[in-house]
């Protein structure tokens, strides 16, 4: 998610484009010359530049939004052929990575969520800032928000917004969408919005506007991201060379508990086993990642101040072992 200041929410405001956490990722991520890293997230491209800024080497750049690579065309002729664009999603980055003839790489940075690009361009349908067609679609391809609010049924609408979007009062929203697109469809942002704001109540400060959870809720069931992030996650555990370094930025507790869990039982050691037991301890996995920090890293109040949007972004790291990837379990690590 590239960041910005100025009045904003979790789903929506004018941004500057900020990339969070910047030094720690560089630091993290350690790009060394003739490295070769993928950043799985491009958006407006501050992590890529910052990359290829700090060392000689070389960047893949993916992001499902074509946008984001059309308007990182400038950046890519500054670094001439260092830096490839490719307009695909990031749990694929091991394929994408295989068809340039590569078998492995040094590096993958992970910055997640809706990027600032995205808020801002009220048409998106992102934000309710402005009143905007509901769209929500990262890769502008497939049904829109609109789609989805006018045609689940309550039940599966309840189910979307109380376990994506965490939201207490998720049945009495979902009852109230079905309830007024049966007088008519319901198209715009300022619409969903407004329907929410009722429910839950108009009170809100410059953190959480009221329909907050629910837009949350609805983007990441339309794009899939919860399962993406657990893809992309085993891709970069399949790719990454011994020594190889995976940063991940999120900005929500579900983004962020599936990271934890990923990272937790990729460096575990295997239980010992026992005389009792003598086999349990050859039937688990060898640790495939070393931790490069304990507890995930926070921005600083400096950043937070300058930078609303990066209050609740959370940084995870670890280095590749030589030890093979492990089976990726979506629901061991958390995927609705």
């Amino acid at each position: 998610m590239m960041a910005g200041s100025g009045r904003s929410t979790a789903v929506g405001g004018p941004a500057r484009h900020h990339p969070v956490m910047l030094s720690e990722v560089i630091q993290a991520l350690e790009p060394k010359d003739g490295a070769i890293v993928i950043d799985g997230t491009f958006g407006a491209g501050g992590y890529t530049k910052a990359i290829l800024d700090s060392a000689d080497c070389k960047v893949i750049a993916i992001d499902r939004d074509p946008d984001a690579i059309v308007e990182g065309a400038p950046l890519a002729a500054l670094f001439g052929g260092r830096l490839m664009l490719v307009n695909a999603r990031y749990s694929d980055m091991d394929a994408i990575a295989a068809a340039l003839g590569l078998e492995a790489v040094d590096g993958v940075a992970l910055d997640l969520g809706v990027s600032s690009m995205q808020l801002d361009r009220s048409e998106r349908g992102f934000s309710f800032m402005k009143d905007a067609p509901l769209d929500m679609r990262m890769g502008k391809d497939g049904p829109t928000a609109a789609d989805i609010v006018n045609t689940l049924s309550e039940k599966e609408l309840a189910g979307i917004i109380g376990r994506l979007g965490e939201e207490r009062r998720a049945r009495a929203i979902a009852k109230a969408i079905v309830k007024r697109r049966a007088e008519k469809p319901i198209e715009t942002t300022g619409e969903l919005a407004e329907i929410v704001a009722r429910v839950v109540g108009r009170k809100w400060d410059e953190t959480k506007h009221p329909a907050t959870r629910t837009f949350q809720a609805l983007r990441l069931y339309l794009n899939e991201e919860l399962e993406e992030l657990a893809k992309g996650l085993a891709a970069a555990e399949r790719l990454l060379k011994a020594g190889g370094r995976l940063v991940v930025v999120t900005f929500h507790s579900l983004e962020d508990r599936i990271a934890k869990r990923f990272f937790a039982s990729r460096s575990a050691p295997p239980p010992k086993g026992s005389r009792h037991l003598p086999e349990q301890g050859r039937a688990a996995p060898a640790p495939s990642f070393r931790l490069l920090n304990r507890r995930p890293l926070e921005p600083n109040q400096r950043e937070i101040a300058e930078n609303p949007r990066a209050r609740s972004a959370r940084l995870r790291a670890a280095e590749r072992t030589e030890a093979p990837s492990h089976p990726l379990d979506l629901a061991a690590l958390g995927v609705p």
